[in-house]
């Protein structure tokens, strides 16, 4: 995750790769091989709890020390016909031994529960990896909704591949029939027995998931009893089949971490523990006003547990109630946010202007999804750069941050209440799907490593008029930071107007003066400008003669792992090939047009039309070339390390 050691995990994914040898498995007399790294898959209906499972095996594969990343891949529908190719839900998860850094471009191993999840993953599997196809599924009627005249079972299409045939429905109402349970009730825990079966063929630890089966279904006692059963049932059969002749060790990634507590983390958890972290270093309320929308309501879900740390959440009638009352939080001096995704930017589009002439610290966390419209609520994109940068009226600055992985959402968001806090302006947070449902293991830090982000509120007259009284101007500024004061109502004395019309220049009352305007534009410009960020740091290591690459590579937010996955590769093969990576682009670092005017070749890989490289081409003249995707579905390794040399022989 933090490492940047190349590794030849990441050269490769269309095979296993590591030291194989054989050993004894507990007296069971089954072959066991040591892997590097694994990449698995569970495919199937939205009903079948793929993501439940794959949470699991996740959950086990950190707590056991592994590196690792994961890939949730939902229906766009909230529930699609069943066994249809569009109600197909997956999780891959990818785990080493060592640091990685994506979900893997394809699967070593594909759990496939029904014809549909076969069919509509099949392509990604690479010759040679093995499929546990669940046999009970592929009847004649299931294999009609997806256009399978034969059964791929018997006509030989799978031959390129490892298949184990295991009729996962059938052996699970059998190891279920002590329980009494309907056979619809039983089906329902054939996830837990493949669940079991790959934690068997994996060696991953069971207490954990057993003892999560009996917290969640702690008042149904024979429903996690059921599962626990079905779990066990699943080990139990890979020891003792003859179809799963071999299991295999990962061993903990030993090497691939600081000295830390870690705990395995998705984007949103993180970006919520983020906020609570800001609002405990602000000594401030943390404020949430928000309105549900995929993939942004895990957060509203997680802050509201948290009533604890003086968070309040306030789950609105709409996307323009929730950060109307966010703003007026961020009024009454809390730490205000608000949370949503690409469509309901649009709808905070007036109120973010509004905070921008309040000058007035605001939190916009967008989670960014396939669009325009409602688009691909489930898909991941990176198409609100442009929009967040300028989709206001007027002249309406905004900061925007954005963070690189899933464990990085909660350092990003500390930074985004530092500059709100300093600055007092709202500022966009820009996730994405990928990065907001993705997992990866996370160092907890330590108290003494968060920054103090307190605030002074303003307590007093801060300006003397030339009669000599002294008064409160809620808009004179600090020389350094040009923030105005912040004064929480009620405070006497300090009584000031607010509103969306411009302010007079110190005083903030109403002013129509064209050079007051032109003042106060400039100003709030200028502060933005101004905002202190860390310079952009550039990978470029050098030959033998002390010369760099003469191409570099630029991405900005979840984009950071499959680019950084291609530039190893490619420095694996030979090529020079210098990367950076930013996390502010609104202001950019100060040296970025030093660092790009060094290359002879800037290639931006992103996942939208080319928005950075247009900023970047219009800001600094240089030749940035685009390479865009707008899938739904993150950047393959392979797939830019193919883009990367092709631009640097070109």
């Amino acid at each position: 995750m933090t490492s940047q050691v190349s590794s030849p995990a990441e050269q490769t994914d269309a095979a296993l790769v590591g030291e194989q040898r054989s050993s004894d498995n507990g007296g069971a007399g089954k072959e066991v091989r040591r892997l590097d790294r694994v990449i698995i898959r569970f495919a199937g209906d939205s009903g079948d709890g793929m993501q439940l499972t794959g949470d699991r095996f996740t959950s086990e594969t950190a707590s056991f020390g592994n590196d690792l990343s994961t890939l949730p891949n939902f229906p766009a529908e909230i529930r699609a016909p069943a066994g249809t190719l569009p109600g197909v839900s997956s999780f891959q998860l990818h785990f080493a031994d060592h640091d990685i850094l994506t979900p893997g471009d394809a699967p070593n191993v594909l759990v496939a529960m029904n014809p549909a999840a076969l069919k509509a993953n099949l392509a990604d599997v690479p010759r040679g990896a093995e499929i546990i196809v669940n046999t009970d599924e592929f009847t004649k009627r299931p294999m009609a909704k997806v256009g399978y005249e034969t059964s791929p079972l018997e006509d030989g299409s799978l031959a390129a591949y490892n298949v184990h045939p295991v009729p996962l429905t059938t052996l699970t109402i059998e190891a279920l029939k002590e329980f009494g349970l309907s056979r619809k009730e039983a089906e329902r825990s054939k996830n837990m027995f493949a669940l079991g079966l790959l934690s068997w063929m994996y060696h991953r630890p069971t207490e954990g998931t057993e003892k999560f089966l009996r917290t969640k279904f702690a008042k149904k006692p024979d429903i996690a009893e059921a599962n626990v059963t079905a779990f066990r049932a699943g080990w139990n059969f890979g020891e003792t089949t003859e179809d799963f002749a071999v299991s295999y060790e990962v061993a903990p990634a030993t090497k691939a971490f600081p000295t830390g507590t870690y705990r395995n983390i998705s984007g949103n958890l993180a970006l919520s523990y983020g906020l609570i972290a800001a609002s405990q270093q602000a000594d401030l309320p943390l404020y949430l006003g928000s309105y549900p929308i995929t993939p942004a309501s895990d957060i509203l879900h997680e802050l509201s547990k948290h009533k604890n740390f003086g968070v309040r959440t306030f789950q609105a009638e709409d996307e323009i109630a929730g950060i109307g009352a966010a703003l007026g939080a961020a009024f009454g001096g809390a730490l205000a946010v608000t949370t949503t995704s690409g469509p309901g930017v649009a709808l905070k589009s007036e109120t973010i202007g509004l905070a921008v002439s309040l000058e007035l610290p605001l939190l916009i966390v967008d989670i960014q999804r396939g669009g325009p419209s409602t688009g691909l609520p489930t898909k991941t994109e990176q198409a609100d750069l442009l929009q967040a940068m300028y989709g206001r009226n007027g002249e309406a600055p905004v900061p925007i941050v954005a963070p690189r992985t899933p464990a990085d959402c909660f350092d990003a968001a500390l930074d985004a209440a530092r500059i709100a806090l300093t600055y007092r302006t709202p500022v966009f947070l820009l996730s994405d799907g990928y990065l907001a449902n993705g997992s990866e293991p996370w160092r907890i830090p330590d108290l003494e490593e968060l920054p103090d982000l307190r605030v002074q509120f303003a307590s007093g007259p801060n300006h003397e008029l030339a009669d000599g009284t002294e008064v409160f101007w809620p808009y004179k500024r600090d020389e350094q930071t040009l923030a105005r004061p912040w004064a929480v109502p009620g405070t006497p004395g300090l009584e000031h107007r607010i509103g969306g019309i411009e302010k007079q220049d110190g005083t903030g009352n109403i002013s129509y003066d064209p050079a007051n305007h032109d003042f106060m534009v400039r100003t709030r410009q200028a502060k933005v400008d101004g905002i202190a960020v860390p310079d952009i740091e550039v990978d470029d290591p050098t030959d033998d003669t002390g010369r760099g690459a003469s191409t570099l590579v630029i991405g900005w937010g979840s984009t950071y792992g499959p680019i950084t996955a291609a530039v190893r590769r490619v420095r694996g093969a030979g090529e020079r090939i210098a990367q950076a990576h930013l996390r502010h682009l609104n202001p950019f670092p100060r040296n970025l047009g030093e660092v790009l005017a060094r290359y002879e070749k800037v290639i931006v890989p992103e996942m939208n039309l080319g928005q950075l490289a247009t900023l970047l081409r219009a800001r600094y003249l240089v030749d940035a070339r685009s390479y865009t995707q707008v899938s739904g579905m993150p950047f393959k390794a392979e797939q830019l390390a193919e883009v990367f040399k092709e631009a640097i022989n070109d």
